[in-house]
This record gives C-alpha cells, sequence and structure tokens, in this order.
C-alpha cells in the first residue's frame, strides 16, 4: 500500500510557534483527508461514505493557534485508513488473510465495533473493504504511519514537559449532532472527555466547560465521548501530563451532508482562541503535582 513518500506526503504536520506561549499542544489525530488511490480502489463504499467518519476542518479550527503561541500537530490521513486513536495493534483478524501476530490485540471493544486501528467500518457501521486485507498491509501502514506520528507527539510532549515541567495535550475532535441510537438524547454542543477525572486536573475540564459556557455553548462531560486512546495513554497527571479531549458538535460549524464550512465557522474559530488564552492563563502550579523545568 501507499507509503508517506507517496500520496500520504506528509503523513502528518507538526507546526510549531517561533516561542511557546505554555505547554499546551492542541491535536487533530482524525481531521485527515488525503485518501491514497489503492484504498479508495479497495473500498467498498465511495468516498463521500467514508468522508463520514472525518472529523472535518476540524485542523482548521485550531490552525490558527500555532501564531498566538500554541504548537498543534495534525494528521493528513483519514482514521479510516489509520486510526492512530487506538493501541498500536487493536485489530480485528476477520479482516486479514494470514495470521496477525501475537501481541495483537484482537478483543477490544474498538476491535469488536470495527474500529480498530486499521478499521473495518465508518461510523455509521458500514464496512470499508471488498476483500480482505494482507497483514503485511495493515502492519505496514502502522509501521509507517502511526508509529511515526505517535514519535513526533511523544517528542513534543516531552519538549514542553522539559521546559516547563507540565503539559497540556488537547485532543480535539468533532462528532454528529445525532447518535446512532434513537434513544442517545441531543448532543451538547461540547462535550469534555477527561476519562471520568484520570486523565487530568480538574481545573482544566472546569476551565473548558467555565470559557465554553460563558461563549454560549451548551456543554457535556464523559459521555458519550470520555477520551480514546490518546486521552487514557498520554494523561498522567501525577507526573504533570494532563490530556484532556475535547467533541465539538460539527452541527455547531459545519453542513453535516454538504460538508461545507458553516455560516458560524469563523466564530468557533474565534472561541478557540479564547478557550486556548483561558487554558494559557491557568498557573500550572493549579495542576497539582508539580516538576520543576529542567535546567
Amino acid at each position: 500500500m501507499t507509503r508517506p513518500d507517496g500520496e500520504l506526503s506528509p503523513p502528518f504536520e507538526v507546526i510549531e510557534p517561533a516561542a511557546w506561549r505554555a505547554p499546551i499542544i492542541f491535536n487533530s489525530p482524525h481531521s485527515g483527508s488525503v485518501y491514497p488511490h489503492e484504498f479508495l480502489t479497495a473500498s467498498r463504499i465511495d468516498l463521500a461514505a467514508l468522508r463520514r467518519s472525518e472529523d472535518s476542518f476540524m485542523d482548521e479550527l485550531i490552525g490558527g493557534l500555532s501564531a498566538r503561541g500554541f504548537p498543534i500537530i495534525r494528521v493528513n490521513f483519514p482514521r479510516s485508513y489509520v486510526d492512530v486513536n487506538r493501541e498500536p495493534y487493536e485489530l480485528d483478524p476477520r479482516m486479514f488473510s494470514g495470521r496477525l501476530p501475537s501481541f495483537a490485540n484482537t478483543r477490544s471493544m474498538r476491535v469488536a465495533g470495527g474500529l480498530g486501528t486499521i478499521p473495518r467500518v465508518v461510523g455509521d457501521g458500514q464496512e470499508i473493504y471488498r476483500e480482505r486485507l494482507s497483514v503485511n498491509d495493515a502492519l505496514g501502514r502502522i509501521e509507517a504511519l502511526y508509529k511515526p506520528y505517535h514519535r513526533a507527539l511523544r517528542r513534543l510532549i516531552n519538549k514542553a514537559h522539559q521546559a516547563f515541567g507540565a503539559v497540556i495535550l488537547v485532543d480535539c475532535h468533532s462528532m454528529p449532532s445525532i447518535g446512532i441510537s434513537r434513544d442517545e438524547p441531543r448532543r451538547p454542543d461540547v462535550v469534555i472527555g477527561d476519562r471520568y477525572g484520570t486523565s487530568c486536573a480538574s481545573r482544566l475540564p472546569d476551565t473548558v466547560e467555565q470559557t465554553m459556557a460563558g461563549l454560549g455553548y451548551s456543554v457535556g462531560r464523559n459521555k458519550p465521548y470520555a477520551g480514546g486512546f490518546i486521552t487514557e495513554h498520554y494523561g498522567n497527571p501525577a507526573s504533570g501530563l494532563h490530556t484532556i479531549q475535547l467533541e465539538l458538535n460539527r452541527a455547531i460549524y459545519m453542513d453535516e451532508r454538504r460538508r461545507e464550512r458553516g455560516p458560524r465557522f469563523a466564530q468557533v474559530v474565534a472561541d478557540f482562541a479564547a478557550l486556548a488564552d483561558a487554558l494559557a492563563e491557568i498557573p500550572l502550579t493549579d495542576l497539582g503535582p508539580f516538576q520543576a523545568a529542567a535546567e
């Protein structure tokens, strides 16, 4: 399959400011929209259906934050091709011809739902592939795309931690305005995910909720999204590593059916900047155990 030196070049981008205003990193892992030709050929569904899994325009909503002193990282390949918000080897054996390595996690809830590292379905449950993939194809994608992304993210986190003694990783996503289940209540404008209080100090979700509510948004916590692999894996408040996931209701900033920017797009960009400013004003000592920055 395609390697990042072909259609997926670069596979992701890290944009650092000239000077860091605060140790706050904004991450967009699911807004990638560069679909390799070979992937489209192997898919049984069309591009429009594949794109329903995208967090469309989220990379643009946070794109201007680097000019305000905040680093950003954004993925260019689609999550339906490789999902970096999963364990590295959450793989469904039903998808592949050949035997998966023994260390693959084949029994997670995400794999059962078809949403592993190499997804079997798109967000609305449609099967992606016409035929089984080779195991080598899956492992190749993980080596070429997944692992380099996480190495880059870890480097950015380590750089902030060494300079400031603490890090705030804001993992930015968007969600469909209506859930698949009819029993699900109306989704709020913003859902904060902190793994039920385990991935970051409470000051962070409190600040997000106060800021966004003050700007007129309805805000929920942890339901229906508490945070995925990135939030859980990188969040370690006791070590000064704070991770928070933000899910933005797509109806606020885009036309979901046409996949176009909506009339409030510019306002949402401005509101994200206000949120970044509010997070930057939090004294790092308010985040709990504080590790002194390296000299």
